[in-house]
């Protein structure tokens, strides 16, 4: 390509003038042909054609080379601290927000405008407030709850009623199973994760309590069949990851009540709500359109297994009488 180019820049005239031949030399094609031309040569007039499609996407790529790429698809950041209490959540805003909780993930493709893919309706943009308040709504400053478990650790796994005590106290959520009335798998085993609480963090009772709604597919099976298990794993908490143990290992305690769902009654409402909240504050604010209500577990067995070589049924007498501290 190099001989080619001089041989047609030997051919060429010798009468451009001092001016053309700045132009040339100055001209961004010269770039591209990486070859010298003569003082008193014009360039190829093939050349020009020949090499604009690379000087057009060399300067193309230049232009784009200070551009980022970003994705269409955004959700919300923020550092200001929504606190769940200080929040509106009305009847009016509470349970859009919680029905609403993929509003947070929208495509902003049609700039300030949103349209409802299928639908044709467009919608204003969510709020930066309303956004804020539906990323808070199922949590809360940690430092308003007292990290479960404390400074305590784990009893002796021969007091084998303290352990279970102790699993039961600490836990915040456990595993409960119930006999399913939903169409496909109605009469079998449907598990569901509940938060729980058996008292504030300084009073332990073992009396398991839950703050429920009617909604739950949990809550219909328990109207059909009270009768439920609830399972824990010490694996909630720090203990068998520090030991290493795997959660199936039995030196990793797991615990199973299984009892009575029923609802508290009206003298133990007050007790119960402060199990809950004190322990899940964030329930306190979830909306009442959805007919929360609080439920306990009356105890017919406590399994355990704490250590290798068996498990251990534990009397419900000892169990209450053992403590978590």
């Amino acid at each position: 390509m190099l001989l080619h180019l001089i041989d047609h820049q030997r051919s060429l005239q010798k009468s451009a003038s001092a001016a053309e031949l700045l132009r040339v030399l100055e001209s961004p094609t010269r770039e591209f042909v990486n070859t010298r031309v003569d003082v008193d040569s014009h360039p190829p007039s093939s050349m020009r054609p020949r090499y604009f499609p690379l000087a057009l996407c060399a300067s193309l790529l230049c232009l784009c080379w200070s551009y980022t790429l970003r994705s269409s698809v955004s959700w919300v950041v923020s550092s200001k601290d929504v606190d769940v209490e200080d929040a509106d959540l009305s009847e009016e805003v509470a349970p859009a927000l919680l029905v609403d909780g993929a509003g947070l993930w929208k495509a902003n493709v049609l700039g300030d405008r949103l349209e409802t893919p299928g639908l044709g309706e467009k919608v204003e943009p969510e709020s930066e407030e309303a956004a804020q308040l539906s990323s808070r709504f199922f949590s809360y400053p940690v430092e308003k709850v007292k990290k479960s478990g404390g400074s305590s650790s784990p009893p002796p796994h021969q007091e084998t009623a303290r352990t279970a005590r102790y699993i039961a106290h600490y836990s915040d959520w456990g595993h409960l199973a119930t006999i399913s009335t939903q169409d496909k798998i109605r009469g079998l085993p449907f598990g569901n994760i509940l938060s729980v609480s058996d008292g504030p963090l300084d009073n332990s009772t073992g009396v398991i309590y839950f703050y429920v709604t009617p909604m739950d597919n949990t809550v219909t099976d328990l109207k059909s069949n009270p009768y439920a298990s609830l399972t824990f794993s010490e694996a909630e908490g720090d203990f068998c990851r520090q030991m290493v143990y795997d959660p199936e290992d039995p030196r990793c305690a797991r615990l199973t009540l299984t009892g009575k769902m029923v609802e508290v009654a009206p003298e133990e409402l007050a007790f119960a709500k402060e199990a809950m909240f004190s322990r899940h504050p964030v329930m306190a604010k979830w909306p009442v359109g959805h007919k929360w209500f609080f439920m306990k577990m009356d105890l017919i067995q406590v399994w355990l297994q704490d250590w290798i070589g068996g498990i251990s049924i534990i009397p419900l007498e000892d169990y209450f009488k053992a403590t978590p501290f």
